[in-house]
């Protein structure tokens, strides 16, 4: 994979393919349809359980869509999510079987789901979009990243964001123990550097309210997401989390 056999119109061309579909807002897809008329909100609040706290989600994604209209909605956000950046990724490594296009093209995607010139560069976060391009780059990596991050957040830590945080953070070593390719490892990097950034809102966010002693139930955020209800379910069959009622809309 030598980069002197890098095709300049081609990475314009794979880099721009990732951003323009990347940038179609499955979330406000999803809620013009479904919402019955509800106008897509940039900002919701989320309800911490035991406190007069409010978690402000400055995004437009799956997890706000379940909170506006629903977790089923918002999973179904999560999946076309996936899809928006799995299909052009593969496309791209199946035409270019030589070069390493496909990862300008999921670098993009990721860039164009949180900064959309289509709805003035106001996004969602990333984390579906990095998933949809492991599913493409190597699908074992999703749970081998995704479910230690989740389980090391909640469990150990009790933490939500930091189980989110921790699954795309793994996604570094992981694809480097796959590959030993200095391409996949710059792109694990820059993508944690992305995703990073797009987080610095909700990440002060979180900060505040957990030196203020008043964030709640870590699991309530856990709802928000088909992934984190899924490991939810796990973690209270083997007794990792307590079995307690979270108010779901």
């Amino acid at each position: 994979m030598s980069m002197e056999n890098w095709q300049i119109n081609t990475v314009i061309l794979s880099s721009a393919i990732g951003y323009f579909i990347g940038a179609v807002s499955s979330a406000r897809i999803v809620i013009s349809i479904f919402g019955h008329g509800k106008k897509t909100a940039e900002e919701t609040e989320l309800s911490l359980d035991g406190s007069d706290e409010k978690m402000v989600l400055k995004t437009v994604s799956a997890s706000s869509v379940s909170i506006q209209i629903g977790a089923k909605y918002g999973f179904l956000t999560y999946v076309l999510d996936v899809l928006k950046v799995f299909a052009p990724v593969m496309i791209i490594k199946m035409i270019y079987t030589t070069q390493p296009y496909f990862l300008l093209t999921a670098f993009f995607a990721l860039v164009g789901h949180i900064w959309p010139v289509y709805h003035k560069f106001k996004g969602g976060r990333g984390i579906s979009a990095i998933y949809g391009t492991l599913f493409a780059v190597d699908w074992l990596g999703v749970f081998a990243t995704s479910i230690p991050g989740m389980l090391l957040g909640l469990v150990v830590l009790r933490d939500m964001l930091s189980a989110y945080i921790l699954g795309v953070l793994f996604i570094i070593p992981w694809l480097w123990f796959r590959t030993h390719n200095i391409y996949y490892l710059i792109f694990a990097i820059a993508a944690n550097i992305v995703f990073i950034i797009a987080m610095i809102p909700e990440i002060k966010r979180w900060m505040k309210i957990r030196r203020d002693g008043s964030w709640g139930d870590p699991t309530q955020t856990m709802q928000l997401s088909g992934m984190g209800r899924g490991l939810l379910k796990m973690g209270k069959k083997l007794g990792l989390i307590k079995d307690k009622s979270v108010p779901t809309k």
